[in-house]
């Protein structure tokens, strides 16, 4: 359900999902701390409607 959840998040802001994903699980490696809690502050760069989305992350995706 939580996957659906994010790819239907990002489909619904326009994004093309599965670069979303791959940018998602490539970022939260770098945030996730050792003690595996993750800063609230820096998961909202990672939202779907976050601004900070590389490009790649709205391109075309598949109708």
């Amino acid at each position: 359900a939580m996957i659906y959840s994010i790819t239907e998040t990002a489909r619904a802001n326009g994004l093309n999902v599965y670069y979303y994903v791959k940018h998602l699980l490539t970022e939260l490696l770098e945030i996730i701390r050792i003690d595996g809690s993750v800063d609230k502050k820096e998961l909202e760069s990672l939202m779907p409607w976050s601004k900070d989305l590389p490009a790649e992350c709205y391109s075309k995706r598949r109708k």
